[in-house]
């Protein structure tokens, strides 16, 4: 148990049964009436996001969430296998946990896996990632001063907007988050 005067980003709370992820939290002291803490929560399973404000000092309800240093190894079948880098101990994520964190994982890759009393709940990926392009249509002569974009896909299969001159074959980096290209490799 926590009061609300302990939230913190990134803390996982157990609210009506449900993991919730805070996101944003603001603690507001009015003129008129008690203070009051209003936060963005993020469920941690379905992603939904809601706002949410709790009275200043209210007792919350905190979930233990284990984040352990995992690597990407490989799918099989509709699972994906990590393991563990400080035991060894492999351990299978289903494709839904991993969502479109798929999109920007290579075998190989170090990623942060999240358990709740043993229960993978969600991948965090390193801010960046650099993939190759396997695919894009080559840009026009001349047509530089545009500023403009192309469709090229990346070696998870993930389709990316990149700049008119980049080719099949060159590495790109990407954000994690967005999906935007940042640079080249």
């Amino acid at each position: 148990m926590a009061t609300t005067n302990d939230l913190k980003n990134g803390m996982v709370l157990k609210l009506e049964n449900q993991l919730w992820s805070i996101v944003e939290f603001q603690h507001v002291k009015p003129g008129k009436g008690p203070a009051f803490v209003r936060t963005k929560l993020k469920n941690v399973l379905s992603g939904k996001s809601v706002d949410k404000t709790f009275n200043a000092g209210l007792k919350v309800e905190t979930a233990t969430v284990d984040r352990r240093d995992m690597q990407y190894s490989y799918l099989d079948g509709d699972m994906y296998v990590f393991m563990d880098t400080s035991t060894w101990e492999q351990t299978n994520v289903a494709a839904d946990v991993v969502g479109d964190a798929k999109d920007f994982m290579l075998e190989g890759q170090d990623v942060i896996v999240a358990f709740h009393e043993g229960t993978p709940l969600y991948i965090e990926l390193p801010a960046s990632v650099v993939l190759e392009i396997t695919f894009t249509e080559p840009g026009l002569q001349g047509d530089r001063s545009s500023g403009g974009t192309k469709p090229a896909t990346v070696e998870t299969g993930r389709e990316i907007q990149v700049p008119l001159f980049l080719e099949q074959g060159t590495k790109v980096k990407v954000d994690t988050r967005s999906g935007d290209y940042l640079g080249r490799a």
